[in-house]
């Protein structure tokens, strides 16, 4: 018989290997889910430093990893052992067992039950807050390397007389070390205290002492230490005052550095405190051998007391009492001083300021004479013409243009010419199927640039198919013809490149497809990372979440994958310390179509400088949708562009060149990451060229400009003088107007540079307060000169959304007549530009018809001195407004009368040339823009036929 309640041996056995066979299974999940878990963390980890080898930034990678496994380890060995030691130090203090009160004998069962594990408790708690506090530490990184790679600045702070480098570089350092001091200790102490609790050191409902004398002993160590960090703490924060942003001064809404209250009442309050926390903390310390809290506790009480007294009411009183009656006087020394960083932290201490008048003297003939002198004047807009380059030359559905074209600069001619550029970059949202091997392996890039004048467009040509208005190319079509000369046309590496491709292998590549059929390549650069290694291969598929890179056929010898496509992404990820401009931008250099990324160094600490946040300043009418806003979004008071980067855009190469050879954070930067950075000398001519101001930095400079053009404190305090930056007159985005490249002169200029221009309005008035151009030419001795044309406040001068508006009311009618039924009117650009002594305004006027779904510029409107046109082409507004009354069309000139003894056909065609201008002529006061476009084609017509009549013998 069986075992009573023991069941059949075999079945004892079969539940045996059962069991067994659970385990075994669990086991083997385990370790398989382990290895996945570690597979992962190494796939990550190793196709990074794929990437960053494939860039020839591996260093960046290395010294970023151990300088975090540095942090990582010491700074968590440090918590762990701080708080490890005193919970065994409270251990040992533990006192002998004695007879039990109810609140020991409720704890006693808690001890036995830690009893067995009290070694391992003690390492899993050392280990969970070493882990967390080495964790945290590994984003100080940053820190970590400013610090210890520190670079003077050569400029005190005018209240301590340190180095500026001290509040940039070691002041963030030294609060990391205090914030992680408070943090060792307070957990030290709570831990200690939960022990001694445990064990009997102290007891909180038991007849007796509360405490035992080592457990008295061991927290008041810990709280000495805690007010003797928070002494340092009052030490650091007088020097914090140098960089502390506050409000309540009326003139400056963010304001950096100290005030009169801070130098006399909180400067001598941190100094008091600090004394205070001293002596409070060997008060503690003291109780190693008092074995008392009564003097530490009222000493605490004291520092307490004074923190609310000293710290915050006494500075209340001398802030109500002697800055409010006399503020202006008070505070002004405070202010000036932070009118000098201000200028100096953002470099606008150098810009010139001059008086202009807005109003010129000068005769109409010279005017007209000096306007086409003055500057190349831009009547392509960027921001407008992208659909028309995508309409006109995208030439395949997979390919696109970005919204916001760019300006630069090419010789055309013999001549520099501003020149409006766009690459036609891969739309993977326009190839015919997607599937993977097309969207990863076919489609893999884009083709050519496209570039057109910048200061004309097609004319009016009766004998042309082509509408009018549209950009004259000097680049253009597939494949690329133009004044570019040769360069590799394939764009791997763009704005609108986001997604990965695999190329190099047998899989041919599309450039595109004519009438000859489909024209393929092979991708032969050297970026990119070889997927020959099966290893490789599978942390790829890993990391992309796409297992048929582990196995697909169309992976084979030569395979390469790209990814990290975008200027910015590649910039950002080799120099993490840089903070990159919203807008690259593509030009050909030496043969290859090169993108130019501005970057900055920044910092936060630069004493009495006012902050400023990045994404707000550099924010304007373009930055919704059109073009991305500066990458970073910190708070800053120091900026320079002092790296110019340029990203390959066929085999992806990242340079970095430094631009700003005194600039002390890309010095540190450098010595941290050595020989990442490449001289100035270095960089090649063709490049220079193609160099320019950056965008964002001019915007966050001109938005300082408005308050702290100012240079004296009693001006700046009044505030009479605060300027604002317009409102774009044409977009109703409510936002800032951008800034605007063109060729200008200045006054006292010889001739005209590549600039960047903008305009300032008074508050809450429309009129021009200001005309600012910065020298954008990076080939130019003055690039960089902030040039300011002030302008006088008791002759107002029409603003842009002033003269916007007066464009829309005295030329309505013809607006409306070209908006027609089915058609939309578009604004370009609002140029401002100064011209002897005045100001004049040119703005081109585009027509989105319903039979071409994209802009045409049909007329161009100008405005000076009150003087306003609307023609045709830039050439005729301007001879309307200097040389007939503003407004009227100028005259066509009336075909020359026959000579004696023409011909018969000479004479026919003489005679319909003129009836086609009279009825030309009718059809343009009538408004009849069909009739008047007929007209001028018979106009055309004729005259062709009277020069060909003329030119026969006899």
């Amino acid at each position: 018989m069986p075992e009573r309640g023991g069941g059949l041996p075999g079945q004892r056995a079969r539940a045996v290997r059962t069991t067994r066979g659970t385990r075994t299974l669990l086991i083997t999940i385990g370790i398989l889910a382990v290895l996945m878990i570690a597979f992962v963390m190494f796939a990550g980890f190793w196709t990074d430093l794929l990437w960053y080898r494939s860039v020839h930034f591996s260093s960046v990678f290395t010294t970023m990893l151990w300088t975090k496994v540095g942090l990582f380890f010491v700074f968590g060995l440090l918590m762990a052992l701080a708080v490890g030691s005193n919970i065994f130090l409270a251990h040992r203090l533990r006192p002998p067992l004695s007879a039990m009160s109810v609140e020991q004998q409720s704890l006693d069962r808690y001890r036995m039950g830690i009893a067995p594990y009290k070694t391992w408790a003690l390492l899993g708690i050392c280990a969970v807050v070493g882990l967390i506090a080495g964790g945290s530490a590994t984003g100080q990184w940053r820190l970590w390397l400013l610090t210890t790679n520190a670079t003077s600045f050569h400029v005190k702070d005018p209240q301590f007389h340190k180095d500026v480098s001290f509040y940039a570089f070691d002041l963030p350092w030294y609060r990391f070390l205090l914030s992680f001091g408070f943090a060792a200790v307070v957990l030290s102490l709570i831990a200690a205290a939960l022990v001694h609790y445990l064990y009997g050191g102290l007891r909180i409902t038991s007849p007796g002492g509360r405490a035992t004398a080592a457990a008295t002993g061991h927290l008041s160590v810990l709280l000495g230490l805690f007010v003797s960090l928070k002494a340092v703490a009052y030490w650091l924060d007088r020097y914090g005052l140098a960089v502390k942003s506050s409000s309540g001064l009326k003139s400056a809404d963010n304001w950096t550095g100290l005030r009169y209250v801070d130098a006399n009442a909180y400067l001598p309050a941190k100094t008091i405190l600090f004394c205070i926390a001293v002596i409070c903390a060997l008060l503690f310390f003291a109780t190693l051998w008092r074995r008392t809290w009564s003097l530490p506790t009222i000493g605490f009480g004291l520092m307490v007391l004074s923190a609310i007294l000293i710290g915050g009411l006494y500075p209340a009183i001398v802030q109500k009492f002697q800055v409010q009656p006399n503020e202006a006087a008070k505070e002004a020394p405070y202010i000036q001083k932070n009118i000098d960083a201000t200028r100096a932290a953002y470099g606008i201490a150098g810009s010139q300021v001059s008086d202009y008048t807005g109003t010129s003297k000068a005769t109409a003939s010279t005017l007209r004479a000096d306007s086409a002198d003055t500057a190349s004047i831009r009547v392509l807009d960027p921001n407008v013409v992208s659909p028309t380059f995508q309409q006109m030359q995208q030439s395949r559905g997979y390919y696109s243009f970005p919204s916001t074209l760019d300006v630069d600069r090419y010789t055309t001619g013999g001549k520099e010419q501003d020149t409006v550029v766009g690459l036609r970059e891969l739309n993977i949202n326009g190839i015919p199927q997607n599937n993977w091997i097309n969207d990863h392996f076919k489609y893999t890039h884009g083709y050519g640039i496209v570039a057109a004048k910048g200061t004309d467009v097609t004319g009016n040509d009766p004998t042309s198919n082509d509408p009018t208005g549209q950009p004259v190319y000097t680049e253009q079509d597939l494949p690329s013809t133009g004044t570019l000369g040769g360069y590799q046309p394939r764009i791997y590496f763009g704005e609108q490149t986001t997604q990965y491709s695999i190329v190099g292998g047998p899989t041919k590549e599309l450039d595109f497809a004519d009438k000859t059929g489909e024209q393929s390549t092979t991708y032969h650069g050297k970026g990119g990372v070889s997927l020959s290694d099966p290893v490789t291969r599978a942390a790829y598929a890993v990391t992309f979440g796409e297992p048929q890179i582990l196995y697909s056929g169309a992976i084979g010898k030569g395979s390469k994958i790209l990814y990290d496509r975008t200027p910015k992404d590649r910039v950002e990820a080799v120099a993490p310390w840089l903070t990159i401009d919203g807008d690259p931008y593509p030009a050909v250099v030496d043969g290859h179509v090169q993108w130019i990324v501005d970057a900055y160094t920044t910092t936060n600490g630069y004493p009495y400088a006012s902050r400023t946040t990045l994404g707000d300043t550099t924010t304007d009418s373009l930055t919704s949708n059109q073009r991305s806003v500066v990458a970073q979004q910190n708070q800053v008071n120091y900026i320079r562009n002092s790296v110019k980067a340029t990203v390959d855009a066929y085999d992806g190469t990242v340079k970095l060149y430094q631009w700003d050879t005194e600039d002390p954070v890309l010095k540190t930067w450098m010595k941290a990451f050595p020989n990442t950075v490449r001289p100035k000398a270095s960089i090649p001519p063709d490049l220079l060229s193609h160099l320019r101001y950056p965008q964002d930095l001019f915007k966050v400079q001109r938005q300082l400009l408005t308050k702290y053009h100012v240079t004296k404190a009693a001006q700046f305090y009044t505030g009479s003088e605060v300027w604002q930056i317009p409102d774009d007159p044409a977009s109703k985005s409510g936002k800032a107007v951008p800034p605007y490249y063109l060729s200008l002169k200045m006054p006292g200029q010889s001739g005209q540079t590549f600039s960047l221009t903008s305009t300032f309005t008074p508050t809450t008035r429309p009129n021009l307060a200001a005309f600012i151009a910065v020298d954008a030419d990076a080939t130019s001795p003055d690039y960089g000169t902030m040039r300011l044309l002030k302008l006088p406040t008791d002759a107002p001068v029409d603003g842009p959304q002033l003269v916007q508006s007066k464009f829309n009311s005295d030329f309505a009618q013809t607006i409306t007549l070209l908006r027609g039924k089915d058609s939309t009117i578009e604004y370009g650009n609002l140029l401002t530009l100064p011209l002897d002594g005045g100001l004049m305004y040119v703005e081109p006027v585009y027509v989105r018809g319903a039979d071409t779904d994209y802009p045409l510029m049909k007329k161009v409107m100008v405005d000076f001195d009150g003087k306003m046109a609307l023609e045709d082409t830039l050439d005729e507004a301007l001879g309307s407004v200097f040389g007939t009354t503003a407004g009227t069309p100028p005259a066509k000139p009336k075909p020359p009368p026959p000579a004696a003894g023409a011909s018969g056909a000479l004479q026919d065609a003489l005679d319909r040339a003129q009836q086609a201008y009279d009825d030309g002529q009718s059809a343009l006061k009538a408004g009849d823009w069909g009739k008047y476009g007929d007209a001028q084609k018979r106009l055309a017509a004729a005259l062709k036929d009277a020069r060909a009549a003329e030119r026969k013998p006899g």
